[in-house]
């Protein structure tokens, strides 16, 4: 029996995704399912750029808006729900189309991970988290580099949260955080489309998004979430734009500043999304996001070679 068939279009923030993926979706009767960590939560919509409400509604779409700011979904909870949705798709006798640009997501569907669902360790973690605002986060990070690199490869330095879980699951079970990923055949042949653009547009994208956000009350919403008792206690809420914004909104910055703010992590963003998405990557087949027609695109998919299987 042949293994069914699941698209998947990646690529940095900002570069195009959505528009051209519910163009696609209709063409290859597909079901998309988001591969955003940023749009699993209720409630951060304006700055998280999430499809608006006519584009939901124009093509089914799974793990949007399924969590609530004060549940901080793990890799593992992502990874399941993902199997799920693509179940249902497939049952439906429709295409699963995986959109996004959370690269680990796109990874542990791709190489068939198996992730330890780990429950927290609440004494453990308070202590990881104490020693890491005595010795920083890049010192931190050093730790788990001595401990676990491969690990640490996977990590940026500046993800003081992803280190902490690292080095609590190592502490408390005695064994690398690498060595408890492991893999299985991930049941279905898959296509992968990347989209891009030459770094000087994709940077005048982005800016121009940030700007739009505030004009279209990114500001308020992150006021209302603040109302409604959410904090950057909340790790979601430390996500690009919200941390920004709630300093200014603390006084402590200017909304100039922390517009700046909001554009330099995302342009560092961009640059780390680079490292999950590599252009020498043999599995992505890339498309310019400015000079490519959604046609283009839904050929490669239609296309009845180049299906991989890890």
């Amino acid at each position: 029996m042949d293994k069914p068939k699941v698209a998947f279009i990646v690529g940095p923030t900002g570069v195009g995704k959505t528009s051209l993926s519910l163009e696609i979706a209709e063409a290859l009767n597909a079901e998309i399912i988001s591969a955003d960590s940023r749009y699993l939560y209720r409630g951060m919509d304006i700055g998280t750029a999430k499809p608006t409400q006519e584009e939901l509604a124009r093509v089914p779409h799974y793990l949007v808006d399924v969590a609530d700011i004060n549940e901080n979904w793990s890799l593992a909870e992502f990874h399941q729900a993902a199997v799920t949705a693509m179940d249902r798709i497939l049952d439906k006798g429709k295409m699963p189309l995986i959109v996004g640009g959370t690269g680990q997501y796109i990874r542990a569907l791709i190489e068939g991970w198996e992730v330890p669902a780990r429950p927290p360790e609440p004494a453990l973690r308070d202590a990881l988290t104490k020693w890491a605002e005595e010795i920083g986060g890049f010192e931190l990070h050093r730790r788990l580099v001595m401990l676990d690199p491969e690990a640490a490869l996977l990590i940026d330095h500046r993800n003081v949260r992803r280190t902490i879980r690292a080095l609590e699951v190592i502490f408390h079970t005695g064994e690398l955080f690498s060595n408890q990923r492991n893999r299985k055949p991930i049941g279905f042949v898959y296509k992968m489309a990347g989209l891009n653009r030459p770094r000087v547009e994709l940077y005048k994208r982005i800016d121009e998004r940030i700007e739009a956000m505030i004009t279209s009350g990114f500001v308020d919403e992150v006021r209302y979430l603040l109302n409604q008792g959410y904090s950057l206690g909340n790790p979601p809420m430390s996500a690009i734009g919200y941390k920004e914004m709630i300093t200014f909104l603390n006084d402590d910055c200017t909304l100039e500043e922390s517009v700046v703010g909001i554009k330099k992590r995302t342009r560092q963003f961009v640059r780390r999304q680079a490292n999950w998405f590599k252009n020498s990557d043999n599995r992505i087949r890339w498309f310019d996001a400015g000079r490519t027609l959604g046609d283009d695109i839904i050929d490669f998919f239609n296309a009845s070679d180049g299906w991989l299987e890890e």
